[in-house]
């Protein structure tokens, strides 16, 4: 799957997403880390609320603050969060960039085995086999809604709906 494609292909909101991201640099400068965008955008489920979501492979965390510090340090919102989710490690730097919220993740898990990836990819195929359901997932989450819980609200599937969607994506051969 090709995000990146997806956003400079896509409707106009995309496009800027595209230009946003290009502009910002992020793809070039974290090249090393194997920088995919994940979330809404890509997929087209995007509110106005949506943030741009882009994964990253990272090994040395203290070499990746810093570089997320020396490059965007000086943008409006800017912060950086170190935590752990699933047993992982995260350096998680959220800011505010030509109208938009990005939220650069980085972990250390090659970027199509990070749960966004993933639930990007069964969330895309489930809309490809299903394209009505994209409404109402928008409705869902502009009733403040995340998007994997409102998959899994649809799609019936109880429990953690991050991993219930993963289990989901196993179970049907989407990943």
């Amino acid at each position: 799957m090709n995000s990146l494609q997806n956003l400079k292909c896509g409707n106009r909101e995309q496009k800027k997403v595209y230009e946003a991201v290009q502009s910002l640099g992020v793809i070039e400068n974290f090249k090393i880390y194997h920088p995919v965008i994940c979330g809404t955008y890509p997929i087209d489920i995007y509110i106005d609320e949506s943030d741009i979501d882009i994964i990253m492979f990272v090994e040395d965390f203290q070499l990746f603050s810093h570089k997320l510090q020396s490059h965007y340090s000086d943008l409006r919102e800017f912060n950086i969060k170190e935590k752990i989710i699933r047993n992982n490690h995260i350096v998680k730097a959220q800011f505010d960039f030509k109208g938009f919220t990005f939220e650069l993740f980085g972990q250390n898990v090659p970027v199509v085995e990070q749960y966004a990836y993933l639930h990007m990819k069964i969330e895309n195929h489930i809309l490809d086999l299903h394209p009505s359901m994209k409404n109402n997932i928008r409705l869902l989450k502009e009733a403040g809604i995340k998007t994997e819980p409102a998959f899994c609200r649809l799609l019936g599937i109880a429990g953690d709906p991050y991993e219930g969607l993963i289990n989901y994506g196993r179970a049907k051969g989407i990943i």
